[in-house]
Protein backbone atom coordinates (compact mmCIF):
# COMPACT_ATOMS: atom_id res chain seq x y z
CA UNK A 1 0.00 0.00 0.00
CA UNK A 2 1.39 3.32 -0.52
CA UNK A 3 2.26 5.99 1.88
CA UNK A 4 -1.50 7.58 3.03
CA UNK A 5 -3.30 4.98 1.55
CA UNK A 6 -6.26 3.12 4.04
CA UNK A 7 -7.82 -0.19 2.82
CA UNK A 8 -8.22 -3.81 3.95
CA UNK A 9 -4.76 -5.63 3.43
CA UNK A 10 -4.87 -8.04 0.49
CA UNK A 11 -2.49 -10.93 -0.88
CA UNK A 12 -0.40 -8.78 -2.70
CA UNK A 13 0.69 -6.82 0.10
CA UNK A 14 1.75 -9.43 2.44
CA UNK A 15 3.19 -10.95 -0.49
CA UNK A 16 5.07 -7.51 -1.17
CA UNK A 17 6.30 -7.91 2.27
CA UNK A 18 7.82 -11.33 1.77
CA UNK A 19 9.13 -10.16 -1.68
CA UNK A 20 11.07 -7.65 0.13
CA UNK A 21 12.20 -10.53 2.99
CA UNK A 22 13.37 -13.57 0.60
CA UNK A 23 14.87 -10.81 -2.64
CA UNK A 24 18.57 -11.10 -2.34
CA UNK A 25 19.68 -8.40 -5.63
CA UNK A 26 20.88 -4.97 -4.39
CA UNK A 27 21.08 -5.82 -1.35
CA UNK A 28 24.43 -5.57 0.55
CA UNK A 29 25.33 -7.47 4.09
CA UNK A 30 26.39 -4.71 6.63
CA UNK A 31 26.44 -7.52 9.58
CA UNK A 32 26.73 -10.90 10.16
CA UNK A 33 27.63 -11.95 14.02
CA UNK A 34 25.81 -13.97 16.15
CA UNK A 35 23.29 -15.38 14.15
CA UNK A 36 22.17 -12.01 12.73
CA UNK A 37 22.80 -10.48 9.59
CA UNK A 38 21.69 -7.65 8.58
CA UNK A 39 21.98 -6.19 5.23
CA UNK A 40 20.87 -2.75 3.47
CA UNK A 41 19.49 -1.63 -0.10
CA UNK A 42 19.34 1.74 -2.02
CA UNK A 43 15.74 3.08 -2.99
CA UNK A 44 13.75 5.53 -4.98
CA UNK A 45 11.70 6.89 -1.89
CA UNK A 46 14.46 8.57 0.66
CA UNK A 47 17.99 9.00 0.93
CA UNK A 48 17.90 6.75 4.01
CA UNK A 49 18.79 2.58 2.45
CA UNK A 50 16.01 0.07 3.18
CA UNK A 51 16.87 -2.36 6.34
CA UNK A 52 17.04 -5.98 6.32
CA UNK A 53 17.24 -7.96 9.80
CA UNK A 54 17.68 -11.69 9.58
CA UNK A 55 17.79 -14.31 12.72
CA UNK A 56 16.78 -17.97 13.40
CA UNK A 57 15.50 -18.10 17.21
CA UNK A 58 16.48 -22.17 17.86
CA UNK A 59 14.16 -22.29 21.16
CA UNK A 60 11.42 -19.55 20.14
CA UNK A 61 7.89 -20.87 19.24
CA UNK A 62 6.57 -18.89 16.37
CA UNK A 63 3.38 -18.54 17.95
CA UNK A 64 4.96 -17.08 20.92
CA UNK A 65 7.02 -14.69 19.03
CA UNK A 66 3.59 -14.02 16.54
CA UNK A 67 2.18 -13.05 20.16
CA UNK A 68 5.47 -10.97 21.37
CA UNK A 69 5.01 -8.57 18.33
CA UNK A 70 1.69 -8.08 18.50
CA UNK A 71 0.56 -7.69 22.47
CA UNK A 72 0.72 -4.23 23.38
CA UNK A 73 1.05 -4.27 26.90
CA UNK A 74 3.67 -6.82 26.93
CA UNK A 75 5.74 -4.98 24.96
CA UNK A 76 5.42 -1.68 27.49
CA UNK A 77 7.72 -3.98 29.58
CA UNK A 78 10.39 -4.63 26.94
CA UNK A 79 10.48 -2.03 24.61
CA UNK A 80 12.68 0.91 26.36
CA UNK A 81 12.86 2.72 23.37
CA UNK A 82 8.63 3.45 23.06
CA UNK A 83 7.68 6.63 24.73
CA UNK A 84 4.21 5.85 24.04
CA UNK A 85 2.32 3.00 21.59
CA UNK A 86 -1.96 2.46 21.28
CA UNK A 87 -4.44 1.60 18.73
CA UNK A 88 -6.78 4.63 17.33
CA UNK A 89 -9.35 2.41 15.72
CA UNK A 90 -9.75 -0.75 13.74
CA UNK A 91 -10.43 -1.39 10.14
CA UNK A 92 -11.48 -4.96 10.22
CA UNK A 93 -10.39 -7.91 11.98
CA UNK A 94 -6.95 -7.98 10.79
CA UNK A 95 -6.16 -4.04 9.73
CA UNK A 96 -6.17 -1.47 12.72
CA UNK A 97 -4.12 2.16 12.88
CA UNK A 98 -2.53 3.35 15.25
CA UNK A 99 0.38 5.88 17.01
CA UNK A 100 3.57 4.61 17.86
CA UNK A 101 6.62 7.39 19.85
CA UNK A 102 10.12 6.26 19.66
CA UNK A 103 12.91 7.65 21.94
CA UNK A 104 15.88 8.72 20.03
CA UNK A 105 19.24 9.38 21.73
CA UNK A 106 19.15 12.90 22.74
CA UNK A 107 19.96 15.20 21.53
CA UNK A 108 18.85 13.72 18.83
CA UNK A 109 14.74 15.01 18.73
CA UNK A 110 12.19 11.83 18.82
CA UNK A 111 9.79 10.43 16.39
CA UNK A 112 6.44 9.20 15.89
CA UNK A 113 5.06 7.54 13.45
CA UNK A 114 1.14 7.30 12.74
CA UNK A 115 0.62 3.82 10.64
CA UNK A 116 -1.81 0.88 9.35
CA UNK A 117 -0.98 -2.23 10.44
CA UNK A 118 -2.29 -5.39 8.97
CA UNK A 119 -1.39 -8.99 10.36
CA UNK A 120 -1.88 -12.48 8.68
CA UNK A 121 -1.76 -15.98 10.37
CA UNK A 122 -0.98 -18.93 8.06
CA UNK A 123 0.41 -21.02 10.07
CA UNK A 124 3.65 -21.81 9.21
CA UNK A 125 3.86 -18.19 8.09
CA UNK A 126 2.71 -15.53 10.30
CA UNK A 127 3.28 -11.56 8.48
CA UNK A 128 2.77 -8.34 10.49
CA UNK A 129 2.69 -5.35 7.82
CA UNK A 130 2.73 -1.55 8.17
CA UNK A 131 2.62 1.31 6.12
CA UNK A 132 2.01 5.92 7.62
CA UNK A 133 -1.14 6.71 7.45
CA UNK A 134 -2.45 10.46 8.47
CA UNK A 135 -5.43 10.50 11.22
CA UNK A 136 -6.83 13.43 11.98
CA UNK A 137 -7.06 12.20 16.20
CA UNK A 138 -3.10 12.22 16.16
CA UNK A 139 -2.04 15.44 14.27
CA UNK A 140 1.65 16.37 14.41
CA UNK A 141 3.39 16.94 18.07
CA UNK A 142 5.50 19.56 19.36
CA UNK A 143 8.76 17.84 20.21
CA UNK A 144 8.25 14.91 18.00
CA UNK A 145 9.46 14.80 14.22
CA UNK A 146 6.51 12.57 12.09
CA UNK A 147 8.31 9.49 10.67
CA UNK A 148 7.32 7.88 7.73
CA UNK A 149 7.27 4.82 7.28
CA UNK A 150 6.79 3.44 2.89
CA UNK A 151 6.83 -0.08 4.25
CA UNK A 152 7.68 -2.27 7.51
CA UNK A 153 7.47 -5.50 8.67
CA UNK A 154 7.82 -8.41 10.69
CA UNK A 155 7.98 -12.24 8.88
CA UNK A 156 8.00 -15.12 11.05
CA UNK A 157 8.52 -18.80 9.58
CA UNK A 158 8.37 -21.96 11.73
CA UNK A 159 11.11 -24.16 11.34
CA UNK A 160 10.57 -26.35 14.09
CA UNK A 161 7.80 -26.69 17.27
CA UNK A 162 9.91 -24.58 18.81
CA UNK A 163 12.31 -22.97 16.37
CA UNK A 164 11.68 -19.95 13.59
CA UNK A 165 13.24 -17.75 11.19
CA UNK A 166 12.28 -14.28 11.87
CA UNK A 167 13.13 -11.09 8.99
CA UNK A 168 12.32 -7.52 10.11
CA UNK A 169 12.41 -5.19 7.30
CA UNK A 170 11.39 -1.30 7.01
CA UNK A 171 11.57 1.41 4.02
CA UNK A 172 10.99 3.93 5.96
CA UNK A 173 12.46 7.69 6.40
CA UNK A 174 12.76 9.58 10.23
CA UNK A 175 12.45 12.93 8.77
CA UNK A 176 15.01 15.14 9.01
CA UNK A 177 18.89 15.87 8.11
CA UNK A 178 20.84 13.10 10.55
CA UNK A 179 24.41 12.62 10.21
CA UNK A 180 25.50 9.96 8.69
CA UNK A 181 27.08 7.98 11.78
CA UNK A 182 23.59 7.66 13.01
CA UNK A 183 22.60 5.49 9.87
CA UNK A 184 25.39 3.55 10.05
CA UNK A 185 25.01 3.01 14.05
CA UNK A 186 21.33 2.15 13.43
CA UNK A 187 22.72 -0.60 11.04
CA UNK A 188 25.45 -2.15 12.60
CA UNK A 189 24.33 -1.42 16.21
CA UNK A 190 21.19 -0.91 17.04
CA UNK A 191 19.38 -3.46 14.71
CA UNK A 192 21.18 -6.10 16.24
CA UNK A 193 20.43 -5.15 19.84
CA UNK A 194 16.88 -4.83 19.05
CA UNK A 195 16.88 -8.37 18.04
CA UNK A 196 18.91 -10.03 21.33
CA UNK A 197 15.49 -8.02 23.33
CA UNK A 198 13.10 -9.54 21.08
CA UNK A 199 15.03 -12.83 21.75
CA UNK A 200 15.02 -12.03 25.86
CA UNK A 201 10.92 -11.10 25.42
CA UNK A 202 10.37 -14.11 23.78
CA UNK A 203 11.43 -16.18 26.77
CA UNK A 204 9.17 -14.26 29.20
CA UNK A 205 6.54 -13.89 27.61
CA UNK A 206 4.41 -17.44 28.51
CA UNK A 207 5.04 -16.80 32.10
CA UNK A 208 4.13 -12.92 32.02
CA UNK A 209 1.36 -13.73 29.80
CA UNK A 210 -0.25 -16.35 32.30
CA UNK A 211 -0.67 -13.73 35.45
CA UNK A 212 -1.62 -10.60 32.85
CA UNK A 213 -4.98 -11.62 31.40
CA UNK A 214 -4.06 -14.51 29.57
CA UNK A 215 -6.74 -15.62 27.63
CA UNK A 216 -6.75 -11.80 25.65
CA UNK A 217 -5.43 -12.18 22.60
CA UNK A 218 -7.76 -9.85 20.21
CA UNK A 219 -5.24 -10.61 17.09
CA UNK A 220 -6.47 -13.57 17.36
CA UNK A 221 -9.63 -13.29 18.19
CA UNK A 222 -11.40 -10.59 16.93
CA UNK A 223 -14.50 -10.90 19.15
CA UNK A 224 -12.00 -9.56 22.03
CA UNK A 225 -11.55 -6.13 19.95
CA UNK A 226 -13.07 -3.23 21.65
CA UNK A 227 -11.28 -0.64 19.61
CA UNK A 228 -14.03 2.00 17.86
CA UNK A 229 -14.24 1.46 14.16
CA UNK A 230 -12.71 3.41 11.50
CA UNK A 231 -14.27 6.37 10.34
CA UNK A 232 -12.68 7.71 6.85
CA UNK A 233 -13.65 10.74 7.77
CA UNK A 234 -10.76 11.17 10.18
CA UNK A 235 -8.31 10.24 6.97
CA UNK A 236 -6.85 12.87 5.41
CA UNK A 237 -6.37 12.98 1.55
CA UNK A 238 -2.91 12.83 1.96
CA UNK A 239 -0.79 12.42 4.62
CA UNK A 240 1.84 15.44 6.09
CA UNK A 241 4.78 14.87 7.15
CA UNK A 242 5.22 18.48 8.25
CA UNK A 243 6.60 19.79 11.90
CA UNK A 244 7.96 23.23 13.14
CA UNK A 245 10.54 21.27 14.83
CA UNK A 246 14.06 21.89 13.12
CA UNK A 247 14.78 19.24 11.19
CA UNK A 248 18.74 19.83 10.48
CA UNK A 249 20.66 17.73 13.32
CA UNK A 250 23.50 16.97 10.87
CA UNK A 251 25.47 18.57 13.63
CA UNK A 252 25.19 16.29 16.14
CA UNK A 253 28.39 14.32 17.28
CA UNK A 254 28.16 11.06 18.28
CA UNK A 255 30.22 12.02 21.50
CA UNK A 256 27.29 14.37 22.29
CA UNK A 257 24.66 11.82 23.24
CA UNK A 258 23.40 10.66 26.19
CA UNK A 259 25.93 8.07 27.58
CA UNK A 260 23.03 6.27 29.45
CA UNK A 261 20.88 5.68 26.48
CA UNK A 262 22.18 2.25 26.00
CA UNK A 263 21.62 1.23 29.60
CA UNK A 264 17.67 2.86 29.35
CA UNK A 265 17.05 1.10 26.37
CA UNK A 266 18.78 -2.17 25.58
CA UNK A 267 20.22 -3.30 29.35
CA UNK A 268 17.00 -2.42 31.25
Amino acid sequence: MDVGEVRVAEDADFNRLKSLCDETEGWKQEYNKNNVKVWTKNNDKSDFKVVKVRTVFEDVKPEVLYDVLHDPEYRKTWDHAMLEGYEICVINPNNDIGYYAVKCPPPLKNRDFVTQRSWLDLGPEKCIVNHSVNHKKMPIRKGFIRGVSYVTGYLVRQQGPKKCQFTYVSQSDPRGKLPVWVVNKGTQYFAPKIISKIYKACQNYESWKSKHNPGHKPWLYPEQMSLPRLDMNDIGAECEFTSNESLDESNVKEEDLDKDYEDKIFRS
